[in-house]
């Protein structure tokens, strides 16, 4: 193969960078993108949206303990806040659960003291809804956490309806960033279930 690649080093160069773009291709979607049917502007922002999505997969690893491919965020909002759950897909991968709880412990203390450099890092400082959240005063937002069948649960509620608009913003940005690993809940009125 070595005398080959002398004899002919176009065919050999052509070779190994058609070997390399297959790859790239092969590795830039975070999730199947149709194009069937697309113009050009609706594929640009299904391939924008898959490169997004894998870009906060990525960044995940460094602020979530547990597996994001393994779990499914469900984001239900509430006229004075909402529910953010993450359970594991499989409730009997204690490994997982145990993860994920341990983390909203976490997150709830951090968010409580307004850090939330956690979704910062993941989403970006930009994130719709996060600079309102930051500001936010101690004790405008009550955080209630809850263990729960194969996860568990934060509770958000606020009187101010600006942070109340913030959290549901901040929830969107969530839904279409985790793509096919979160999902909206069904809407509730009031505050906390408890």
């Amino acid at each position: 193969m070595a005398s080959q690649n002398r004899r002919n080093p176009i065919m050999f160069k052509t070779l190994v960078t058609a070997c390399a773009l297959c790859a790239l291709a092969g590795g830039s979607h975070a999730q199947k993108v149709n194009h069937a049917n697309m113009d050009h502007a609706a594929h640009m922002a299904a391939t924008a949206k898959a490169q997004r999505q894998a870009t906060v997969a990525e960044r995940g690893k460094d602020v979530m303990p547990f597996s994001l491919a393994a779990t499914t965020h469900v984001f239900t909002k509430t006229t004075n806040g909402g529910v953010q759950r993450v359970v594991a897909k499989d409730s009997s991968d204690s490994a997982q659960v145990t993860l994920v709880r341990q983390h909203l412990q976490s997150i709830r203390a951090q968010f409580l003291q307004g850090n939330y450099s956690g979704p910062s890092h993941i989403h970006g400082q930009d994130m719709q809804g996060l600079a309102e959240l930051q500001a936010a005063r101690p004790g405008q937002i009550v955080i209630a956490y809850q263990d729960v069948q194969g996860g568990a649960e934060l509770s958000y509620l606020t009187s101010d309806t600006r942070l109340a608009v913030a959290l549901h913003r901040w929830f969107d940005a969530q839904l279409t960033d985790h793509g096919k690993d979160a999902m909206a809940g069904h809407a509730q009125q009031g505050g906390m279930k408890h």
